[in-house]
Formats: structure tokens, C-alpha cells, sequence
């Protein structure tokens, strides 16, 4: 890696960081995005990030089971991992499935508040409405998103 692939691989732990994965995460997702060739064996990996195989091992298989990740056949023992396109749209989706989820909670919570209760229910009178707004053009934003990039490909 030269020092401006460093620095956005960096920049990219940071990010991930403050979304809620790990540094390492990012930094491995950032790397694959932008190495050449674009799979790497998971001894590579840690190497090029200077990060234990152990710990790139357990971020390559949580990234591969949010999508954002694919493990490449080869012909030796050792993984092989890169990047998928549309990554970040699935994990979009798998966050919209808790929103939906959260929402029947929601909905328990003000089952057992009685009317009596008006800060309680206003709590969660507002969370609920958030969530529910959130959901409701979720669908069409994806399709819209399909639409853009197939315009821009």
C-alpha cells in the first residue's frame, strides 16, 4: 500500500467505527474495495493491514455474512476474500428488517401504557411515528437506487 491508499483505508476504519462496526472492518472492507487484484488470501490480508489473521478471519466472516463480503474459491486450503458490489444496500436492508421489527414491540409498549400515562405514551408515540416514517418509502428508495445505477452503468 502506498502512503494515500494508508490513509484512506484509515479513513475508512474510522468511518466504520463511527457506524458501528470495528476499525478493522473498515479498514479490511476500504482495502478490498481498492486492491489490486481485488480478492486476497486472508494471510495477505492481514500483512497488507498489519492486523492479526485471527482478527481478519472473524471481520472477513462478519462482513461475509452482512454481504458486504464473498469468499472466492480457489484451489488451495487458504479463503480468499472480496468485495461485493451492493453491499451497503443489504445492509440497509437487514437495518430496515429491525426497524420493522422494532415496531411490534413498539406497538406492545403502548398496549400496555394506559391513557393516563401521557409522557410514556408520547415517548413511544414518537419513536414508533419516527420508525414508521422511516419504513414507508423504504421499498421505493431501493428502487429508485436499482434505477440509478442502472442509468449510471
Amino acid at each position: 500500500m502506498n502512503l494515500s491508499e494508508i490513509e484512506f483505508v484509515d479513513r475508512m476504519g474510522l468511518i466504520m467505527e463511527r457506524l458501528g462496526g470495528t476499525r478493522t472492518m473498515g479498514r479490511l472492507y476500504a482495502w478490498l474495495m481498492i486492491c489490486d487484484p481485488p480478492d486476497r488470501s486472508l494471510t495477505d490480508l492481514a500483512a497488507e493491514l498489519g492486523v492479526s489473521k485471527t482478527s481478519v478471519s472473524t471481520v472477513a466472516r462478519q462482513l461475509e455474512l452482512s454481504g458486504m463480503v464473498e469468499r472466492v474459491p480457489t484451489s488451495t486450503r487458504e479463503h480468499h476474500y472480496r468485495m461485493v458490489g451492493g453491499g451497503w444496500a443489504q445492509v440497509m436492508r437487514v437495518q430496515l428488517a429491525a426497524v420493522k421489527q422494532s415496531l411490534d414491540t413498539l406497538d406492545f409498549g403502548l398496549s400496555i401504557l394506559g391513557d393516563d400515562r401521557p409522557g410514556q405514551r408520547g415517548r413511544l408515540e414518537d419513536t414508533r411515528e419516527f420508525f414508521a416514517f422511516i419504513l414507508q418509502d423504504s421499498d421505493e428508495m431501493f428502487e429508485r437506487w436499482k434505477e440509478y445505477r442502472e442509468k449510471s452503468s
